[in-house]
């Protein structure tokens, strides 16, 4: 019998709430061209720095420029991928035609979804959901070591319940789903390490209680402080070494 567990909602208060989800991209803004058109979003914002993509269904996904990227070398360890995003599409043949032909590599078939890589290398899944009514964002999935250990992190820092935690994989309810997946011989980002940088990261927002407050509860919930501190974002890592943002807005 398989040791699964269920909890039944989150944390009784949060640290933040889920804003973005950000590539890092030599090229962001064809990195944000890319996702854009093959989730059908829009832009809501675009600077020299910056880009920001709205997909139909709500998720924020967010684009900065990383010129020295360390692009991840699935399905290997020794620049593996970090997290990456699982999409619900009706018709995978037709979809991972679709994502091909907007520049995406097909990196292996699986019975009910194909898993493909970006153009500039981070890999994404597209899920089969015969019932879905086009292509929708699943969620997150983060590589880490412990499926358990990482839930139970990101249920306290977001307040969402642990709502699958079976078998190496844990995943968090909530209208943003987070999931977690156990790997063997797991690498872990070093950033600000050149030679294993972040690929993705989260960009989390905090509440009126400023970031002061929010960094404190974060690190009394197992986060590692960063360097990178402005007057709107902190920098931290999971304890899994994933990097995210506490940000004002």
């Amino acid at each position: 019998m398989s040791d699964e567990r269920t909890v039944p909602h989150g944390s009784d208060s949060r640290v933040a709430a889920l804003g973005a989800v950000v590539f890092d991209a030599p090229d962001h803004h064809a990195a944000a061209r890319f996702w854009r058109e093959l989730t059908g979003g829009t832009v809501d914002r675009a600077a020299d720095d910056w880009v920001s993509v709205v997909t139909p269904d709500g998720w924020g996904l967010d684009f900065q420029p990383a010129p020295d990227l360390v692009p991840p070398q699935w399905p290997g360890q020794d620049h593996p991928q970090q997290l990456h995003l699982d999409l619900r599409v009706p018709d995978v043949a037709a979809a991972t035609t679709r994502a091909v032909a907007l520049g995406a590599t097909v990196l292996r078939e699986n019975p009910g979804w194909t898993t493909l890589a970006d153009p500039a290398g981070h890999p994404f899944d597209l899920c089969h959901a015969p019932d879905n009514d086009g292509l929708t964002v699943m969620g997150v999935t983060f590589d880490v070591p412990d499926a358990s250990a990482a839930a139970a992190f990101w249920s306290r820092l977001l307040g969402e319940p642990v709502v699958h935690d079976s078998d190496g994989t844990a995943m968090l309810g909530g209208q943003r789903a987070l999931l977690f997946q156990q790997v063997e011989g797991y690498t872990a980002p070093r950033w600000p390490d050149p030679a294993f940088p972040q690929q993705v990261h989260l960009d989390l927002v905090i509440g009126e209680e400023g970031l002061d407050v929010a960094e404190a509860a974060a690190l009394d919930a197992g986060a590692t402080r960063l360097p990178g501190n402005e007057d709107t974002f902190r920098v931290f890592a999971d304890p899994a070494g994933h990097p995210f943002c506490l940000c004002t807005s």
